[in-house]
């Protein structure tokens, strides 16, 4: 969950839920998605993992995995004040404890750990991911039986283990969920905590089938846990300050709302909507609609292979319709997604009634069905949405194109960023082989690692897009990858 990301202010799932306003035309059904029954024809049939890098820079072998690993030793264990988002804090009984940060909103979130997580089984690196399986498990899990939540694990939380939201976010329990499966394969499963496959199960099963649990807030992560209560401001981030900053030169509020702690029931339910068989925006039932960049029908695909037994069918019929999902969601000139929207693709309203526009969650699209184009190889119509966005970035300016735009293309931003030119150099999987793939492939290949305060979301994104292009993000099945 990306919300506000360089504004920094964090919010509960509750109040993300005020912040959107439902469009008064009801969403309607959708025709039913094509079916891609099969194997695919992409590198799970194949196991062939395309170079991109090699394939249209001419790069020489080994040269990408070379940088991984030196960017991996950098987000991980460089300097703590400039370049690392990896921090070890001790042991458990279970062993080491660490977190990833966004360094400029100062917490962890589940999408950040999930994320190291993924880099760590994807390189090999099996005390890093136990120590972010660790520091998850111990601080993120919701164990009080009083929060509807109960079972997921906190969105975001302080580094020192204290909640900033009391609910969860689909995309890092996607994440966690995928990490362990490979990690199952990779090194095989372990006792308690580390038994990945028993884990990963565990986080299946309830993105589909939690209970409908209500309760009012404020609510607790663990029993015996003072109850959190929003703080009247944001908490002191660099993002904030800035923002801060920016609405004192204008004369406009800060911060631009106040939580409304007025008791109201919340209720909570699984992570999917089931009649439209799709990834919801949040597990609260009351907010209504999904988020394109939690699609991801590349892993939807495995955990119809490799999830509980009972699901499998539900995970083969969501790829398809994420796939559908993508060509309904995205404009049919420019190719952009929107961060959120009703099941059928239609439009959502803002907290300002503006429909709602690419943002910060939205650079991830691209890099999903590309993903899905390279490992399943089923949907042709993928290369058609690559070539459409990476037409119109390309045409903004590869060097200096916004990060948040309306769907027709108006830049919302003027900060360029990389994290997202790294996204987009993923769309060269489907993408025809041509000059904008090349021209993002050589941005993201010369890009300087990023750093400061803004390190985390960029760096993250670097890292998996790295691998990816490289070929070396790829299905585990077993300890040679």
């Amino acid at each position: 969950m990306a919300i506000n990301r360089p504004l920094g202010t964090i919010l509960t799932t509750a109040i993300a839920a005020a912040l959107l306003a439902i469009s008064p035309v009801a969403a309607q059904t959708a025709a039913p998605a094509p079916h891609f029954p099969g194997d695919g024809q992409g590198a799970f049939k194949t196991h062939r993992y395309r170079d991109l890098f090699a394939e249209q820079l001419g790069t020489a072998p080994g040269a990408a995995r070379a940088k991984m690993e030196a960017a991996f030793q950098q987000f991980f264990h460089g300097d703590g004040q400039e370049q690392r988002v990896y921090f070890e804090t001790g042991a458990n009984a279970n062993g080491p404890l660490a977190y990833v940060t966004d360094w400029a909103n100062n917490d962890a979130r589940t999408e950040g750990m999930s994320y190291g997580m993924m880099i760590a089984v994807q390189l090999g690196h099996k005390r890093e991911f136990d120590a972010l399986w660790n520091w998850s498990k111990t601080y993120m899990l919701v164990t009080d039986p009083k929060n509807p939540s109960v079972g997921y694990f906190a969105w975001s939380m302080a580094t020192d283990g204290s909640p900033r939201s009391t609910g969860a976010a689909p995309d890092g329990e996607e994440y966690y969920a995928m990490a362990l499966l490979f990690a199952a394969r990779r090194w095989g499963n372990g006792k308690g905590i580390y038994d990945y496959q028993a884990e990963a199960d565990k986080i299946l099963r309830g993105m589909r089938h939690h209970p409908v649990l209500t309760g009012t807030p404020p609510f607790r992560i663990h029993p015996g846990d003072a109850p959190f209560v929003q703080p009247d401001r944001p908490w002191p981030s660099p993002n904030n300050r800035a923002a801060a900053v920016e609405a004192a030169k204008a004369g406009t509020p800060w911060p631009p709302f106040r939580p409304d702690r007025t008791p109201r029931p919340v209720t909570v339910g699984p992570m999917v909507d089931e009649a439209h068989m799709m990834v919801r925006f949040v597990a609260e039932t009351n907010v209504d609609g999904t988020d394109a960049s939690y699609h991801l029908p590349a892993f939807y695909e495995l955990w119809a292979r490799w999830g509980p037994a009972e699901d499998r069918a539900f995970w083969a019929r969501a790829a398809d319709v994420s796939r559908a999902f993508f060509v309904t969601v995205t404009n049919p000139k420019t190719g952009l997604a929107p961060d959120r929207s009703h099941f059928d693709g239609s439009t959502m309203l803002t907290r300002d009634g503006k429909p709602d526009p690419f943002g910060y969650d939205s650079w991830r699209t691209v890099s999903n069905w590309s993903v899905d184009y390279a490992w399943w190889g089923k949907d042709a119509r993928q290369r058609a949405l690559s070539d459409r966005v990476q037409g119109f970035l390309a045409a903004q300016g590869i060097d200096r194109f916004a990060d948040r735009y309306t769907l027709d293309g108006t830049p919302l931003s003027t900060r360029h960023s990389p994290g997202m030119v790294a996204a987009a150099a993923v769309g060269g999987f489907a993408a025809t082989p041509g000059a904008n793939s090349k021209a993002f492939l050589k941005a993201l290949w010369d890009m300087p690692l990023p750093t400061g305060e803004q390190r985390y979301f960029d760096g993250m994104l670097y890292l998996m897009s790295m691998l990816h292009c490289s070929g070396e993000f790829r299905i585990i099945d077993g300890p040679g990858r």
